[in-house]
């Protein structure tokens, strides 16, 4: 990354269904804390979130769940006035940029994609070429800004290596050797990947058939106790130490949880209950979970309640970010071509 680009943070989240524990956990808690390191852009990404057949067929879903979005950034923590906080489908320079990298990117680089393939199954021919092509719109979400930091999760990071080899080549293509940055992925925290609580081996889910295997933003304090404590675990006492953990994944998953929501080291919590049941163990973690998470549900609520504030932060978020974006994409249209 060239020293002639300031450091910036840009992330997104799609607007597909109820943000969960894993959401705020994983990402929402970071972006908080990353507003007092350097300036952060941050976007509900409704574009990406019609790639699938089950985003665009919705319009009245998308944007109501565009504005739920919204509030649970703004109740986690994140701060428009500090932050720019905006739609992705609201700054036009983001579907023209991907265009352009559309046409810089290769076929062999987006095959090896393999979310793609992961999300199109056994149908592939049947996917939109939308959902092919989602790597090309998110390089431009976050090179549109020039943006040097992408805090991202683990299935994300072959999809910000793609931004970096786009940036490359359109710097290479058109002689431009720092135009565009190389973003560099910011994974952070004690628990990036929050598991099922019912299935300690698959990623707790946004789209997952039970509602009891995530904890959504939205939930009050009894629906929290009884999810916690209905949780899948195993027979065994809890472990003496970090090694005990091993072969236990739902175990494993609430010591991460745990430790992430009490920000204390994992290990601390092992030796505070070592040898112990699940129940008193989990109705500790209950009460954490409740205390940590009941006041963003309030906030949401209080935020939903009143659509037109929503409306209106994100539009004056727009207005910043394109007022960011819109002299890149002039710089980027003289560079291919397109004006004089």
């Amino acid at each position: 990354m060239s020293d002639a680009h300031k450091p910036l943070v840009f992330s997104g989240m799609q607007p597909t269904n109820t943000l969960h524990l894993g959401n705020y956990l994983g990402a929402l808690r970071n972006w908080v804390k990353l507003q007092d390191q350097m300036p952060c852009i941050y976007c509900v990404v409704d574009m990406h979130a019609i790639t699938a057949d089950a985003g665009y067929a919705k319009p009245k879903e998308l944007l109501t769940a565009s504005r739920e979005v919204t509030a649970a950034y703004i109740a986690a923590g994140v701060d428009p006035a500090r932050s720019i906080l905006f739609k992705q489908s609201d700054v036009g320079a983001h579907a023209e940029l991907a265009w352009v990298f559309n046409c810089v990117a290769r076929l062999g680089w987006m095959d090896r994609m393999t979310q793609f393939k992961e999300k199109s199954g056994k149908h592939k021919e049947r996917s939109s070429v939308g959902l092919y092509t989602y790597p090309t719109l998110m390089a431009a979400d976050i090179l549109v800004y020039k943006a040097t930091h992408v805090p991202v999760g683990e299935d994300q990071k072959q999809h910000l290596e793609l931004a970096r080899d786009i940036a490359q080549k359109f710097n290479n293509d058109y002689e431009a050797p720092d135009f565009f940055p190389q973003p560099e992925p910011l994974i952070l925290g004690t628990a990036t990947r929050v598991m099922s609580l019912r299935d300690g081996a698959k990623k707790m889910s946004k789209s997952d058939e039970s509602d009891f295997s995530r904890i959504n933003l939205t939930d009050d304090a009894e629906a929290i106790s009884a999810k916690i404590k209905k949780a899948r675990t195993d027979p065994n006492p809890l472990p003496e130490d970090i090694k005990g953990l091993e072969g236990r994944p739902e175990a494993d998953n609430l010591f991460n949880i745990y430790a992430a929501l009490a920000e204390v080291p994992k290990a601390e919590l092992i030796a505070r209950y070592a040898g112990q049941q699940f129940s008193g163990f989990k109705n500790d973690l209950a009460e954490i979970a409740v205390a940590k998470l009941t006041p963003i549900a309030a906030e949401m609520r209080r935020l939903l309640a009143d659509p037109a504030e929503i409306d209106a932060i994100l539009a004056a978020g727009a207005e910043r970010a394109g007022a960011i974006a819109e002299p890149i994409l002039q710089d980027v249209k003289k560079r291919v071509g397109f004006s004089a």
